[in-house]
């Protein structure tokens, strides 16, 4: 099996741990052996066959981005140590970034040598598991740094084109939560929806109450959270209170209903208002008022036309989210929490931020890549039999 050499190996093993344990040894790759003939491109089989024909040699590849990211190669990697075993051969992987650091655009991720009768058909498929995780850690990680002191949960399978991708963007947010607690303590990613990918944030199960779909069959708020409450009883609840456009009002009937979950700190209120309309009892006036009275510097300086949404729009915005606060508090309901979700990508969370919004939990699947051209990894061979040769315009890439 290849080697891994790393220039930046500063990862513990307990973080590794709680991100999610490396393909085993001997486990099955996926793609299988024989499936990736079938999923790489074309040119990469043909020039198998005729370097089998006229001879192999050693290569180097380089492997880079187009933007900043955030180092998230462990999927790729357990992927080509596997290949490499299936195929009795031997890579050396120069990982110049370890998992969780910061990489500039055009630098060089690893570097990864050996049979160029090996590498050259696996070059597709070792890309697709590197680049979006990339660029969604470095998401995941920017979100948390904003909003060091909330929990965010990981509501993105629902928005994956498949259980591939579902995995690739747990493990990503798992590495920008890791990256962001080291740099400024913050929570981060405490868990996600499935449990097939929960190992990734150290959870033995995926984390949710209930969906819109519930409160529809309960047909009222109150009704919904009783019957989660009897079927899921040791289980801390969680409340969608947007459903009939009463966000205050069956908040209020909720803390009333629990007010022993309120005491202990078990009972959640989430927020999903889509942005078309405003929670009840604000309009645009009256969220400018709400945030005068808690975050005046939010709205008093220059903001573009979507950070004004997020503060004072319709959905979950910086308003609402104060407004419900306020009338938690004035309602006595002062240990009720807030968990807020509809949109809250990088973008938000910093608005969110400078808003000080009184949030305890953000469920999001907005750390995915939203340009999923900046997601695209490349790779280039740079040596060929120990002689450096790289097309014209991609000398960055010699190994230095």
């Amino acid at each position: 099996m290849g080697t891994v050499k790393s220039s930046d190996a500063k990862s513990s093993d307990a973080e590794s741990q709680k991100s999610g344990a490396s393909m085993a040894t001997g486990a099955e790759p996926h793609p299988r052996i024989d499936e990736i003939s079938g999923l790489t491109d074309t040119y990469f089989n043909k020039t198998r066959a005729i370097v089998g024909k006229f001879g192999d040699t050693q290569v180097t590849y380089a492997v880079f981005m187009r933007r900043p990211v955030i180092s998230a190669p462990r999927l790729a990697l357990d992927w080509l140590h596997a290949v490499a075993a299936a195929r009795n051969a031997s890579f050396e992987i120069d990982l110049r970034f370890d998992e969780g650091r910061w990489v500039g655009a055009g630098e060089p991720l690893l570097y990864i040598t050996g049979s160029f009768h090996d590498l050259v058909d696996l070059e597709t498929l070792y890309l697709q598991k590197l680049g979006a995780a990339c660029v969604a850690a470095y998401n995941a990680a920017a979100m948390c740094v904003d909003l060091p002191n909330v929990s965010f949960m990981a509501f993105d399978a629902r928005h994956c084109t498949g259980p591939d991708m579902a995995e690739m963007m747990a493990y990503a947010a798992s590495v920008g939560s890791g990256r962001a607690h080291r740099k400024v303590g913050a929570i981060g990613f405490v868990g996600n929806a499935t449990d097939a990918t929960a190992h990734y944030f150290g959870q033995e199960r995926g984390l949710g109450t209930m969906p819109h779909a519930l409160i529809g069959y309960a047909g009222s708020t109150v009704r919904a959270a009783e019957m989660f409450q009897e079927t899921h009883p040791d289980e801390p609840l969680t409340v969608l209170v947007d459903y009939f456009g009463r966000e205050v009002t069956d908040s209020l009937e909720v803390c009333r209903r629990f007010p022993e979950l309120v005491r202990a700190g078990r009972l959640s209120l989430r927020l999903d208002t889509p942005g078309g309309r405003y929670i009840e009892g604000i309009d645009p006036s009256q969220s400018y008022a709400v945030l005068e009275r808690h975050a005046p510097d939010a709205i008093r300086g220059y903001r573009t036309e979507a950070e004004l949404r997020h503060l004072i729009g319709g959905g979950v915005s910086a308003a609402a989210l104060w407004h419900l606060r306020e009338r938690l508090d004035e309602g006595g309901f002062e240990g009720a929490k807030i968990v807020a979700s509809s949109g809250f990508g990088p973008e938000k969370c910093k608005v969110m931020a400078a808003a000080d919004v009184p949030i305890d939990a953000i469920g999001t699947g907005s750390f995915l890549p939203g340009d999923w051209q900046e997601t695209y990894a490349t790779s280039d061979i740079v040596e060929y039999g120990g002689t450096k040769r790289v097309k014209v315009g991609r000398e960055f890439l010699l190994r230095r």
